[in-house]
């Protein structure tokens, strides 16, 4: 592939087009639709429906770029098994905004798990160097005798389903 002169690649660059384009089509094709259905006549529609794809092509690019970069992150032949979303440890957290995602994610990959603050990777640790643990709804995670992780997840049930791919996969 070739690259670009920011040393990006030519697929990184379509991917964020692509991710732009498909986040923009639904929010745009609403305001049309609400547009039409208001007998609104063109010129009143392009303004808004400009806007939202300009405003929903932002958001895309972002997400785009934040799975390309976890995407690089990976080994080869390892493969994403799961992601879920780390609930912030205390209730005054602000909550993210919409266009942002979550601020944090535990990603499962077939050779161990990857702690995310969005594009930015805080850990990694392999499945036979890892002791996972489950208390409650919380996920326990150790590392060489230290606590590397102790975390509340979202979907409910996320904690059961990482100790039972830890368990496969030899993790303590």
């Amino acid at each position: 592939m070739g690259t670009d002169g920011s040393g990006r690649t030519a697929s990184r660059r379509r991917s964020a087009l692509t991710g732009a384009a498909a986040t923009a089509v639904l929010p745009v094709a609403a305001v049309v639709l609400a547009g039409v259905e208001a007998a609104l006549p063109w010129w009143a529609v392009a303004g808004p429906a400009v806007l939202t794809a300009g405003l929903a092509g932002w958001a895309g690019v972002r997400i785009s770029r934040r799975r390309a970069v976890r995407r690089d992150a990976l080994e080869p032949g390892e493969k994403v098994l799961g992601t879920y979303t780390v609930r912030p440890p205390y209730r005054e957290h602000t909550p993210p905004a919409a266009h942002e995602g979550p601020q944090y994610q535990l990603v499962v990959t077939s050779r161990g798990l990857q702690l995310w603050e969005r594009s930015a990777l805080l850990w990694r640790h392999p499945w036979p160097e890892l002791r996972v643990l489950v208390d409650g709804p919380r996920l326990r995670v150790h590392h060489e005798g230290h606590e590397a992780g102790h975390m509340l997840l979202e979907p409910p049930g996320a904690a059961q389903e990482i100790r039972m791919v830890a368990a496969r996969h030899a993790a303590g």
